[in-house]
């Protein structure tokens, strides 16, 4: 092993230079103590590390946003760094797609094809594709709308062959892609947690900290100098502009006070009177559709039909289009910090998103489950709405591939038709109109929120969408692209900043937030809704789970034994009882090291108050030798 070069040496920061010295001194006791096992921990710390920095580098788009970072905050950073994280997490999901579902379905067999036009059951019939020729438009119309020849095909539920094994693989598919969601996300938003609740207790927004300790000495090249030059430029305004406002605060009269509050009451009556006619306008667009569609001129013209199947994604778009800038409007009228703000803007805003998916979910269940009613005559005989939906899964599929796709091509039209256009005005146009169309800034917020509810469409929709993923990786790769060129082209470092630790944490966790909500359909569709049996790898079974403990009969007698005693009591009960012992002991430890950094910040301003009393004696006593 080479002998390290000395710490004092080394062009780093001094915290970088703390962990190397820190880290020399353990490799020297573990090689002095000469065992195998200390040298082993050592090859394998020393691994760890280098693997950790090789995949520092391999990091795709990392220049790109350092270089955001510095010309437009650490806030839009963020969201590219989100949208990097996105596209790696639907990545993964497409690959397990491929290896889960599609390899297994090809290698038992060519599938069959769609039913028969003439066949039918007591669940009815099921014609997915048209017979004759299909005009071009029509051809084009069924792109957009997921229906003709995309209905049946490895896109949707409904193609896959009612085979065992692709069944069971099919179902792990849907619950490993969740586990590994789960997992990622929350090792995301645990290495945030740190950073943010640092900031947030006032322990490193000293202006101290930012003078003294946040160049890197390591940098070299005028160009990083200057990115980190502009990065402590914002961090520093954030904390003046942050600490402005807590001046304002307190200062406020009782009168002011009372004030303050009574206007953020009315904004948020307002606030939930336009969410409230949101959900009603959705819930109405969801009904309108199947009543408008089986209108005879609704049939006869492709293109209103078009229209009338996108109706619920056209008014959930609009609704998400126009509703998050009023939200930014009324944020500053409440008083709060510009990070308080965005936390505020993106709580509502993603609560118009996933409410209005959610009001969506449940009108579809309205039609598929006629309205939970299993004794209504189109429920009855086979337990969904057969006559409407033969094959419900693939429905909820396309309506999550609609939403998908019309929320790409609202964001295109938004990028080429209002972004593109208003820079060119502003630069063409140094007069009154230029004033009025001014630079744009990259509104952070919204833009956060439209990656979170385009994912939680994909992780509604991939159980009845297996492809989703795949299509949601390309349409995040072309995102990203075209986002970085409307950044660099269009938009102007934002006039207010906010904490890029308070949205690290709290993007994360709107994404878990999303991530249960998209749970609750896709584990009711599982547990409680009969599949369809017309379609899809469980058709006839009396549930998509019953096909788990059928095949768990079909395992050796000792493995039936033993998984079937993780559903009982005996085994739950014990489970329950470590767990609690387990947090009991963690909330007390996180108590005892709560008390203990408590103690040390006392210590820390008492000694700070002993230096400020000595220099005063000092002061005082050289000023008396001198009058003497």
């Amino acid at each position: 092993m080479q002998e390290p070069c000395p710490s004092r040496e080394l062009p780093w920061p001094m915290q970088a230079r703390r962990a190397h010295r820190q880290r020399h001194a353990r490799d020297q006791v573990a090689q002095g103590s000469g065992s195998r096992t200390a040298h082993w921990a050592l090859l394998l710390r020393r691994s760890k590390e280098k693997v950790r920095e090789g995949l520092r580098t391999v990091q795709p788009w990392a220049w790109t946003l350092k270089r955001i970072g510095g010309q437009f905050g650490a806030g839009t950073e963020s969201y590219f760094s989100l949208l990097r994280f996105l596209l790696l997490l639907n990545a993964l999901a497409s690959v397990l797609t491929i290896c889960m579902i599609l390899l297994p379905t090809w290698l038992e067999g060519a599938p069959p094809g769609p039913p028969a036009p003439n066949a039918s059951s007591l669940c009815g019939f099921y014609n997915p594709r048209p017979q004759g020729l299909v005009a071009f438009a029509t051809q084009l119309f069924n792109l957009l709308s997921g229906e003709g020849f995309l209905e049946w095909s490895p896109l949707f539920y409904g193609f896959y062959p009612p085979r065992p094994h692709l069944a069971i693989t099919y179902l792990c598919f849907v619950f490993a892609i969740g586990l590994l969601y789960l997992l990622l996300i929350l090792h995301r938003s645990v290495s945030g947690l740190k950073q943010t609740l640092l900031a947030e207790s006032g322990a490193l927004t000293s202006y101290s900290h930012r003078v003294f300790s946040a160049w890197d000495f390591g940098l070299s090249g005028e160009v990083h100098v200057r990115l980190r030059q502009r990065i402590i430029h914002y961090e520093l305004q954030v904390e003046l502009e942050e600490a402005v406002v807590r001046r304002r605060a307190a200062v406020r009269t009782l009168g002011q006070e009372a004030t303050v509050w009574l206007v953020r009451l009315l904004l948020n009556l307002l606030v939930f009177a336009l969410l409230g006619a949101a959900f009603y306008g959705v819930y109405w667009a969801t009904g309108a559709t199947v009543e408008l569609q089986e209108r005879p001129l609704v049939q006869e013209m492709p293109l209103l039909k078009l229209v009338v199947d996108y109706l619920p994604s056209i008014f959930i778009s609009m609704v998400n289009f126009v509703l998050p800038p009023v939200f930014s409007l009324i944020a500053p009228l409440e008083g709060y910090t510009r990070s308080r703000q965005i936390v505020f803007i993106l709580l509502r805003t993603v609560f118009l998103r996933l409410a209005s998916l959610v009001v969506l979910l449940l009108s579809l269940w309205n039609q598929i489950t006629c309205a939970g009613d299993a004794d209504a005559v189109a429920c009855k005989t086979c337990g969904y709405n057969y006559k409407e939906l033969p094959c419900w899964e693939t429905r909820l599929g396309q309506e999550m591939y609609k939403l998908l796709l019309f929320d790409l091509l609202t964001g295109l039209a938004v990028i080429l038709l209002i972004q593109f256009p208003r820079k060119l005005l502003c630069g063409l146009c140094p007069g009154a109109l230029g004033r009025f169309a001014r630079t744009q800034e990259f509104q952070v917020p919204d833009e956060v929120l439209g990656l979170i509810y385009a994912q939680t469409v994909v992780w509604v929709g991939s159980f009845f969408c297996p492809l989703l993923p795949l299509l949601n990786t390309a349409k995040f790769l072309l995102l990203f692209y075209l986002k970085k060129l409307t950044l660099f082209s269009t938009c102007s470092p934002a006039s207010r900043t906010f904490r890029a630790s308070t949205v690290n944490f709290f993007f994360p966790l709107v994404l878990l937030l999303g991530l249960a909500i998209s749970a609750v359909p896709v584990l009711y569709s599982i547990f409680l809704i009969p599949p369809s049996k017309l379609c899809g790898p469980f058709r006839g079974q009396s549930s998509i789970w019953a096909e788990i403990p059928n095949s768990i009969c079909t395992l050796p007698q000792t493995v039936q034994n033993f998984l079937f005693f993780l559903g009982t009591q005996a085994f739950a009960v014990p489970l329950l009882l470590i767990s609690s012992i387990l947090m009991a002991y963690t909330v007390a430890l996180a108590n005892s090291y709560g008390r203990l950094i408590s103690e040390l910040k006392h210590q820390i301003e008492t000694e700070a108050q002993n230096k400020v009393f000595l220099a005063q004696r000092a002061v005082a006593l050289s000023s008396a030798n001198g009058t003497l």
